[in-house]
């Protein structure tokens, strides 16, 4: 038997307050329960003629959509249902999409770090719910990560973007309830006069130092690319790497594992690596041909982390130091991604600040720079205490 219950399945036995209800659905291919049961399909045996609407973030209600891809309107073969994409043209739902709805209920898995685009389309759904008085059910899930270790800093309001809305750390530490929580006491209510009437679902047997290999549920891929537990766990710091010129490990079978480009040589760039001792990592030299995205079909050198501990490891500053090295061996090649229209570096919009690449360039070490950025982490851990719900 699985140690935890999700939100899913505390609802699911004491279904109070669904009966007679229309409601919609924000989910993906991640809302099942522990014997892999899709939610829409419990929900229409449970509620016949309750639900009457799915909505779908990134990568799509199917979940095969790549990063960034956007996402259109369908009506879903099995179910009949219509599927509002919230990845397409608008980011938020809009009142015809809502209306006849008596509830929204929200049932996705978050991986663990600020950059998750599903902890954004859930406080869009917010917001839409607020101004229009529309009830919001979030069924909770686990931080596969744990909910312990908080790292990296928070959001600067000039980099806002869907890949950090709200002031919240790299590695928040929370799960998708609390986040729901937060949001909507901080940024929803002040944002549209209004809080949405939220109500958590929370889970049964989750505490604060879990990670999901110890949760007894079955890991289900939240996106394309997060294969493993592995993967999450150095994603708040690997990440980064989509904001420069190195390739992340996309088109590979270690995405986010595996860094490096066509001109790096990997056994150097080990060597460097694991002279700087950081704790519970060690990087094995390797080569790796990306089958879509950065360099593709090209043979790039690079490393892979392998996590030795992970309860000592720092993934957000594995990831920047990562990338301080590299930028010292390969001064004339490396680069960050070049700035949008807006005139933003992808990079800034995923440090929420411009002081990490500035400071970087200017020669700054990655520990100055992160005892700068993590001044803010003291008044984040106050102020989330009053949104903990384990």
């Amino acid at each position: 038997m699985p140690q935890v219950r999700t939100g899913l399945e505390v609802l699911l036995d004491n279904p109070t307050g669904l009966a007679q209800k229309r409601f919609g659905l924000v989910t993906n291919h991640t809302g099942v329960d522990a014997q892999l049961r899709s939610n829409i399909d419990l929900f229409l045996e449970r509620f016949s003629g309750g639900l009457v609407a799915i909505f779908g973030p990134e990568h799509g209600f199917l979940g095969h959509a790549p990063a960034g891809q956007t996402v259109g309107y369908f009506i879903d073969e099995e179910t009949g249902l219509p599927v509002y994409s919230l990845y397409g043209p608008t980011k938020k739902p809009t009142p015809d999409m809502l209306k006849g709805l008596d509830l929204i209920i929200i049932d996705l898995q978050d991986i663990g770090a600020r950059f998750y685009t599903y902890l954004y389309t859930m406080a869009y759904v917010l917001e839409a719910a607020a101004e229009v008085g529309l009830p919001v059910l979030v069924l909770d899930r686990p931080n596969p990560i744990g909910g312990l270790q908080v790292e990296g800093g928070t959001v600067e309001p000039a980099f806002s973007s869907f890949v950090g809305l709200y002031p919240l750390p790299v590695r928040h530490g929370l799960t998708i309830g609390e986040v729901a929580g937060y949001f909507n006491e901080e940024f929803i209510g002040p944002k549209v006069g209004r809080r949405a009437e939220l109500q958590v679902v929370t889970m049964e047997g989750w505490t604060r130092g879990l990670w999901f290999d110890g949760t007894g549920l079955p890991w289900v891929p939240p996106s394309p690319n997060a294969p493993s537990l592995e993967m999450a766990a150095l994603y708040p710091g690997t990440c980064f790497f989509e904001g420069t010129n190195l390739a992340e490990g996309r088109g590979t079978t270690k995405p986010f594992e595996v860094v490096g480009a066509p001109w790096i040589n990997p056994r150097a760039l080990a060597r460097q690596l694991n002279a700087r001792g950081l704790d519970g990592v060690r990087f094995r030299p390797v080569f790796f041909v990306p089958t879509f995205g950065k360099y593709q079909g090209e043979t790039c050198g690079g490393v892979q982390i392998h996590i030795l501990d992970r309860f000592s490891l720092q993934p957000v500053r594995v990831g920047l130091k990562v990338i301080e090295v590299i930028r010292e061996m390969y001064p004339e090649r490396f680069a960050w991604r070049q700035p949008a229209a807006d005139g933003r570096y992808s990079f800034d919009l995923l440090a929420g600040t411009a002081e990490i690449r500035l400071g970087l360039e200017a020669g700054r070490t990655v520990e100055e720079l992160m005892a700068s950025w993590e001044e803010s982490l003291p008044a984040f851990l106050a102020r989330r205490q009053k949104y903990l719900l384990y």
